[in-house]
C-alpha cells in the first residue's frame, strides 16, 4: 500500500527575504528581492539587476563554525545549508550527535552550479603553482553534491544522502524523486530541496544568450515582468528552498505541523525533438507531464484552484499558458489562478523549484494567492487564452485546496508536483 507523503517543514534563503516568516511577508505584500548590482555594473553586463539572499555574517555563524568558515565562498552551499537547516528545525526535528546515523531520515538536495568562485580561486593559485595552498574544503566546497554533503553531515542522516541536477527543474524534480523513495517505503522522511550560486560567474553565460533584462537597470523591481507585454528578459536570481517530505504516519506520530500533503507529480523530457531544443520545450513533453501529474495524483483538472507556473518572463511565457489551457482542457474563465514568483525574485535558476514550492505550500497553509507584481500590462497572447482576472496584481485571501507547481527546464526537461491542503 502507498503511503501519504506530508511536508511538515519549511526553510528559505530567497532574495525578497531570508527565513520563512519574512519571506511569507514579503509574498503578501508583493515585496521585491530584487536589487542593482554593483559588480554586475563594472563588469559590464548588459543587465545590473539580480535577486540575491542577504546573509548576514551574524548568521553564517548560527549555521557554519569558525573553522568552516575559513576559505569558504561557496554561496550556493551557504544558501542551501541556511534553508535545509531552517526546514529540519521548523519540522520539530533535533540536530542529534548521536554515534549512529539517522537511518530512517535522508536528504535530495539539489544544485546546478557549485562552489564556482572557488573553481576560480583554485585555478588562479595553480597557475601561480600554489596548488599545495587550495586548503582542506576546497574538493567538498566545488563538488556538485556538496550542498547534500554538508546537509548530510551537519544533521547526521542515514538514508539517501545526493544531490540531483535538472537546470531549473532541479528543485521540483528533487521534491518529487523524495515523494517517490517515502512513498514507496524506503525512508520516512526526507529533506528536500536545491540551491543555487550567485554572481557574474553564474550568470555571465545568460547575459552572453541576451536572455536577461537590460531595460530596467535604473529601476531593478521592475525588472522582472512574467506574462508581461512588455517583459524584456528574465532577471538572474539566487537562493535555495528547503523541504521536509514526510510519511504521514510518522508525521501524526511525533504531533508535526503539517503545512500540505503531496498528492503526486511527474518528470520529463521532450527529448529536445519536434519545437523542444536546449533553451525551448517541446510543447508536447510539457503538456504530457501536466497531465501526467494529474493522472500520478488522481485528481481532474476542474480540481486545480492555482497554478504556481516557471514564468520567466521571456517570450515564452505565452507558450506555456498556452500549454497549460490545452493539458488542463481550461480556458477563459475556467482557467484557474496563476502566479509567478520570479516577479519578486528573479530567476532562481536551480533554486527556482523549491523556493516557488516553498510559496506553494504557503499559499495553502495561509490560505491565500499571493500577486504577480509588473503585470499590469497582461501580455495580449495571454488575454487572448484566460481571462486577466486570472493574473492577480495583489495577493487574494480565497483559501486554495489544490495547487499545481511546475519547472520547465534547460534541456528540455520538464517536473509538475500537485500540492493540495491537507486533511486527515
Amino acid at each position: 500500500m502507498k503511503k501519504r507523503v506530508v511536508i511538515t517543514g519549511l526553510g528559505v534563503a530567497a532574495p525578497n527575504g531570508v527565513g520563512i516568516p519574512a519571506f511569507t511577508k514579503a509574498l503578501k505584500n508583493g515585496e521585491s528581492g530584487i536589487r542593482h548590482d554593483a559588480q554586475l555594473e563594472q563588469l559590464q553586463f548588459s543587465c545590473q539587476i539580480a535577486g540575491q539572499p542577504q546573509i548576514s555574517d551574524e548568521l553564517k555563524s548560527q549555521y557554519f563554525t569558525e573553522l568552516e568558515l575559513r576559505g569558504f565562498n561557496s554561496t550556493g552551499i551557504l544558501y542551501g545549508v541556511i534553508a535545509g537547516i531552517e526546514a529540519w528545525k521548523d519540522a520539530g526535528l533535533t540536530i542529534e550527535n548521536n554515534e549512529n546515523p539517522d537511518w530512517d531520515s535522508g536528504t535530495i538536495f539539489g544544485s546546478g552550479t557549485s562552489g564556482i568562485d572557488k573553481f576560480r580561486e583554485s585555478i588562479y593559485k595553480i597557475d601561480e603553482l600554489q596548488v599545495r595552498r587550495l586548503g582542506s574544503t576546497v574538493v567538498a566546497q566545488t563538488m556538485n553534491s556538496g550542498v547534500s554533503a554538508y546537509l548530510g553531515g551537519k544533521l547526521g542522516l542515514g538514508n539517501q544522502v545526493s544531490t540531483n541536477s535538472s537546470a531549473c527543474a532541479t528543485g521540483t524534480e528533487a521534491i518529487m524523486m523524495a515523494f517517490d523513495r517515502i512513498q514507496s517505503g524506503q525512508a520516512k522522511r526526507i529533506l528536500a530541496g536545491s540551491t543555487g550560486d550567485s554572481g557574474p560567474y553564474i550568470w555571465a553565460g545568460f547575459d552572453a544568450l541576451r536572455v536577461c533584462s537590460s531595460k530596467y537597470n535604473d529601476n531593478p523591481e521592475l525588472g522582472s515582468r512574467p506574462m508581461s507585454g512588455s517583459a524584456a528578459g528574465f532577471v538572474p536570481g539566487s537562493g535555495a528552498g528547503a523541504l521536509v517530505i514526510e510519511e504521514l504516519e510518522t508525521a501524526l506520530e511525533r504531533g508535526a505541523t503539517i503545512y500540505a500533503e503531496i498528492l503526486g507529480g511527474n518528470v520529463n523530457s521532450g527529448g529536445q525533438r519536434g519545437n523542444g531544443s536546449m533553451t525551448a520545450p517541446n510543447s508536447t513533453a510539457v503538456q504530457r507531464c501536466i497531465t501526467g501529474a494529474l493522472n500520478n495524483a488522481g485528481i481532474a483538472a476542474t480540481q486545480i484552484d492555482a497554478i504556481n507556473g516557471h514564468l520567466t518572463a521571456t517570450t515564452k511565457d505565452s507558450l506555456e499558458i498556452e500549454n497549460w489551457t490545452k493539458a488542463l482542457g481550461l480556458s477563459g474563465a475556467d482557467f484557474p489562478h496563476i502566479n509567478s514568483l520570479k516577479s519578486m525574485t528573479g530567476h532562481c535558476l536551480s533554486a527556482a523549484g523549491s523556493i516557488e514550492s516553498v510559496a506553494t505550500v504557503l499559499q495553502l497553509h495561509e490560505g491565500f494567492i499571493f500577486g504577480n507584481t509588473n503585470c499590469e500590462d497582461l501580455h495580449p497572447e495571454i488575454t487572448a487564452l484566460i481571462d486577466p482576472l486570472k493574473v492577480p496584481l495583489k495577493t487574494i485571501n480565497s483559501n486554495p485546496d489544490i495547487i499545481a507547481k511546475a519547472s520547465f527546464g534547460f534541456g528540455d526537461v520538464n517536473a509538475s508536483i500537485i500540492f493540495k491542503k491537507f486533511q486527515k
